[in-house]
């Protein structure tokens, strides 16, 4: 009976003049079109809420190796399970930072608290200071003693009226870490329940394309802690010969902030200046020589090199993933980058450039 009916309708259909059958097409066109719009447009109202999802899966996959190198430790002569490792790795990293914030920043802030305090008197001293370096001439002294007065009386207010700002970031970390435990644990069902839409042949290549991109994708923690790695013992270094106070924590956190391209190099720099600043201008000057050597031997080659041989990325596309990425999306934006350049780059060379899919 139903494929009398079917048969009934497809041959009404053709029996249709062509003029009504071009009508009806333009309408589906048109439908489409106007679902395609919406579908944009619902897309451009959750923007930040789906940038939190695509974040959180991403930093899922990348912590994949990690959760599985936990998983293969024998604890009490047992192997922990997916779930007993993602608690033992936020406890370890809950409490390193609990203890990092414990023991190593208290004096920091004790004594920029102290500084911050003095400055309005101690500012001229400083200042005059620069009447002993090269191209002082060229400095208007005096104006430069009334900006800094009025930053440190304005100082107050701008931590108030940024306490907002602040805490929409700390609440979208908080969902970001939520979001990324939820998929380490239960990525398997998503994952599959999205590749159900494809058809089975496409779908089975699919499959093996995001597995390739789900190891390479790993790797980049691996070049990233590297990184992570070398600045934090080159700080720690310099600082110690420059005799800053609280080298060992200032060198600690330049390695952690690291993970933040550009801007978290910058951000803890900052502090090192403020804390070089307490005792001369010479180590604030030493300070800055070495980080701006520094920068340019990682941007122009630590990081394209460590981050080909990680995730097999040539280093122009390194550096174009890390500038366009800052550029769409900011912090968030360059810290993704990377993989997300891994993630395009294999489908890529899939899809558009393999004729046949690739096996392995």
């Amino acid at each position: 009976m139903a494929s009398r009916d079917s048969a009934v309708d497809s041959s009404s259909a053709e029996d249709l003049p062509a003029s009504e059958l071009r009508t009806r097409e333009a309408r589906s066109h048109i439908l489409f079109a106007f679902a395609v719009g919406i579908a944009l447009f619902l897309i451009y109202l959750t923007r930040e809420a789906l940038m939190l999802l695509y974040v959180s899966a991403l930093f899922a996959v990348v912590l994949m190796p990690v959760m599985g190198g936990i998983m293969h430790l024998k604890i009490a002569g047992r192997h922990p399970n997916r779930a007993v490792a993602v608690f033992l790795a936020l406890v370890a990293v809950g409490g390193s930072i609990t203890l990092f914030f414990a023991f190593a920043m208290p004096p920091v802030v004790h004594d920029l608290s102290a500084f911050m305090k003095e400055l309005p008197t101690r500012g001229p001293q400083m200042l005059s200071r620069l009447k002993a370096l090269p191209l002082s001439s060229h400095l208007n002294v005096a104006a430069l003693n009334a900006k800094l007065q009025g930053y440190a009386s304005n100082l107050a207010e701008y931590l108030v009226l940024s306490v907002s700002s602040w805490a929409t970031k700390i609440a979208d970390i908080a969902t970001v870490v939520v979001l990324t435990v939820y998929f380490i644990l239960e990525g398997d069902i998503a994952y599959r329940w999205g590749l159900s839409f494809f058809p089975r042949p496409m779908r089975l290549r699919l499959d093996q394309t995001l597995m390739r991109a789900k190891v390479r994708m790993g790797k980049w923690l691996l070049g990233q802690g590297l990184l992570m790695v070398i600045l934090g013992c080159l700080s720690g270094l310099v600082f110690t010969l420059l005799k800053i106070r609280y080298a060992a924590a200032l060198s600690v956190l330049m390695g952690a902030l690291n993970i933040i391209p550009v801007l978290g190099g910058m951000v803890s720099m900052a502090l090192v200046i403020l804390v070089a600043a307490l005792d001369s201008w010479g180590k604030v000057l030493g300070a800055l020589i070495f980080y701006g050597i520094y920068v340019q031997v990682e941007t122009s080659y630590l990081t394209p090199r460590i981050m080909q041989n990680s995730v097999n990325l040539a280093g122009l596309a390194v550096l174009v993933a890390l500038l366009v990425g800052s550029k769409l999306a900011g912090i968030t934006g360059a810290i993704i980058a990377i993989p997300t350049a891994v993630l395009l780059s294999v489908l890529i060379q899939e899809y558009l450039i393999q004729e046949q899919p690739m096996t392995e």
